[in-house]
């Protein structure tokens, strides 16, 4: 056996990603909270980075490859949480987000974009702290009632 003062040429195993969700990931409400919890990390990131030299979208852009290890979701996931952050950062603005898929939250960053770095912070920081305070319903829906018997109709 070598002394232990010698380096070892064994690397350690790698990280164990995340799990995924349990069933489809909208159902899943510990999932819902991870990805709330993912993106309220990932909006603390982006403030605590958001510099003159590193534009807003290039933040925002790319979180999805670092998710297991800086968000604890897959990273397949990531996209949820940069497109959430993104969504939250422009209605923060008080700009129409629009949906995912639609330009107006392209738009509306670009026009951030053109803003101080120290007002585009403060936004990012407001857009966290919105978003903290819209935790996912961790609420079930209620069960059925009784069936009611259907009214009888007269002739």
């Amino acid at each position: 056996m070598p002394p232990r003062w010698l380096p070892s040429h064994r690397r350690p195993p790698p990280p164990t990603p995340p799990p995924g969700p349990n069933g489809f990931w909208l159902t899943d409400p510990d999932f819902r909270d991870r990805l709330h919890s993912a993106t309220l990390t990932l909006l603390d990131i982006v403030e605590d980075c958001l510099n003159d030299d590193v534009p807003l979208t290039e933040l925002l852009d790319g979180a999805r490859d670092h998710a297991e290890h800086l968000l604890g979701v897959p990273s397949t996931y990531g996209i949820l949480a940069e497109a959430e952050a993104a969504a939250q950062i422009v209605q923060t603005a008080g700009l129409d987000a629009g949906t995912p898929f639609g330009l107006a939250i392209a738009q509306g960053l670009t026009g951030i974009e053109q803003l101080p770095v120290e007002q585009q912070q403060q936004l990012v920081r407001a857009a966290a702290r919105r978003h903290a305070i819209t935790a996912p319903s961790r609420s079930t829906p209620p069960p059925a009632g009784p069936a009611r018997p259907m009214p009888r109709r007269s002739r």
